[in-house]
């Protein structure tokens, strides 16, 4: 596949890395107004860093936009005498819909919008994906390409503003919670670094539980709470403290906030 990521800043490069992680790009163009951040991938044969976009369209089929949301209409509007009806035009950019998009482009074109999380770089992504009537029989190919970044589901357009929070914003939300226990290891005695490694790997392991054997986090939990036990102890304690609201609180705020910026 010969793939150019017009934009590529932390999710455009997450992506980069995950796609040559897994091989699956002949030629990969990476453009940014100033490429000198882009320089761990100088020594990738497959990839071309460049500033100037229309290159990277020129030699490309499919395109991938991670440029920030003020800037894409503008692009658009600049690359679009260039584009070709073989073109498939895949957007990561937060809020920018479909009709916006196609209002430049043309209804004809392919349009896809993906929204991966910067777990892309090590191939544990979860991607939703939306198309448009013409990008519908192209589905297959962007799941092809989501697919070695991780997982993905296709969803209708919609939901694609609360699919970003739970994904791409929650990957701080956990980030935060591993942070959090990391700390309750240190005063409990750890050394720092222990006390992360301890964190990162539970964390790990729980999710792990989930995905293989397809059980209710509840269930999972019953396994390891005993009747007057240590574990129900704490995990009540951290419910009278908020911590199942608190959570949804935010995450309800943080779709408030990408509702305000939806194009």
């Amino acid at each position: 596949m010969k793939v150019a990521i017009i934009g590529a800043g932390s999710l455009g490069q997450s992506i980069a890395k995950g796609l040559l992680k897994n091989q699956v790009v002949s030629t990969l163009y990476l453009t940014k107004r100033n490429t000198n951040t882009l320089q761990n991938f100088i020594d990738y044969k497959e990839v071309i860093l460049t500033s100037d976009n229309q290159e990277a369209i020129k030699n490309s089929d499919i395109l991938i936009f991670a440029v920030q949301p003020k800037h894409m209409e503008h692009i658009l509007i600049a690359l679009q005498p260039m584009l070709q009806n073989t073109h498939i035009l895949i957007s990561v950019i937060t809020g920018f819909s479909i009709a916006k998009i196609a209002s430049v482009v043309g209804n004809t074109t392919a349009i896809i919008r993906a929204m991966p999380n910067t777990a892309a770089a090590v191939g544990q992504s979860m991607t939703c994906i939306s198309a448009n009537t013409s990008g519908k029989e192209k589905v297959a190919l962007a799941k092809t390409i989501f697919n070695s970044l991780g997982n993905t589901l296709e969803i209708p357009e919609e939901q694609l503003q609360a699919a970003t929070v739970i994904c791409a914003s929650g990957i701080a939300f956990w980030m935060r919670l591993i942070r959090a226990t990391t700390q309750g290891a240190i005063q409990l005695g750890f050394e720092a670094h222990e006390a992360h490694a301890l964190a990162m790997q539970t964390c790990f392991g729980a999710a792990s539980l989930l995905k293989e054997s397809g059980n209710h986090p509840e269930a999972e939990i019953d396994r390891v709470t005993t009747p007057g036990g240590c574990t129900i102890e704490g995990l009540n304690e951290m419910e009278h403290q908020g911590l199942s609201s608190s959570l949804i609180k935010g995450i309800c705020t943080s779709f408030d906030k990408i509702n305000q910026i939806k194009n």
